[in-house]
């Protein structure tokens, strides 16, 4: 996906957040949901490598761990089956403390707050629902929206042509290994967060410029790092 060239002399600032393990609590509900999906469809495959995957969009994964020469009628039934148990976690499913407090922060400095989330357009919805966070959000992007996934950059670009910028003037937030390449590919600097479940320093080795522990600790933190004021922005 190629980003428009836009007029950039006015352009505001945005920040585009991941979603999933990013502002909502749900890396390890997807986790469960796969490992039992694959086993009702015959296939052993351990949270341990299940987790490490999450994150990717679900073709990646499906690679991942079932082989690029998997069936794609089984890889179909594990997917509509990952699928129909993780709905069942939509009504209880939580923001992380501090994600839409950091939102409105960001909102309130000048930053177009937009979500970048690799989701469904249903399960994003429940999510967008769930932050409460309406007023401070820009826009949002899901995988109906991109031909390919992460960690390929079209869920980033897409994003930077919602919130109407370049890439120098974003910054990216997400919480695996794979939202920092995606953001590295599409030359957006990237925050990273530990609550995905990935180490600080697999987040730094990736190319992320700045790790912190959660939302709440990026708030706490916000007028040390990239996200302080928008680019330009000298108010």
């Amino acid at each position: 996906m190629t980003v428009p060239e836009p007029d950039t002399a006015d352009a505001p600032g945005a920040v585009l957040f991941d979603v999933d393990g990013t502002l909502m609590d749900t890396v390890y509900l997807h986790t469960v949901a796969w490992w039992e999906a694959f086993r009702q469809n015959g296939h052993s495959v351990t949270m341990a490598r299940i987790h490490r995957c999450i994150g990717m969009g679900g073709d990646h994964l499906l690679d991942e761990l079932l082989g690029e020469d998997r069936d794609e009628e089984e890889s179909a039934a594990a997917k509509a089956a990952h699928d129909a148990l993780y709905a069942q976690y939509w009504t209880r499913l939580v923001p992380l403390p501090g994600a839409r407090d950091l939102l409105r922060a960001c909102a309130e400095r000048g930053w177009r707050v937009v979500l970048a989330s690799s989701a469904s357009g249903p399960e994003a919805d429940v999510m967008v629902r769930a932050l409460d966070a309406d007023d401070a959000i820009a826009a949002v992007t899901t995988a109906e929206d991109v031909s390919a996934s992460k960690p390929s950059p079209d869920i980033v670009h897409q994003a930077l042509e919602r919130a109407g910028v370049p890439a120098e003037r974003a910054v990216f937030v997400g919480d695996a290994v794979w939202d920092v390449e995606a953001a590295g590919r599409a030359k957006v600097p990237c925050l990273a967060l530990l609550t995905g479940g990935w180490c600080r320093d697999e987040l730094a080795g990736a190319g992320a410029k700045a790790v912190y522990e959660s939302p709440a600790d990026l708030l706490r933190h916000l007028g040390e790092s990239l996200l302080d004021r928008p680019p330009g922005d000298t108010a």
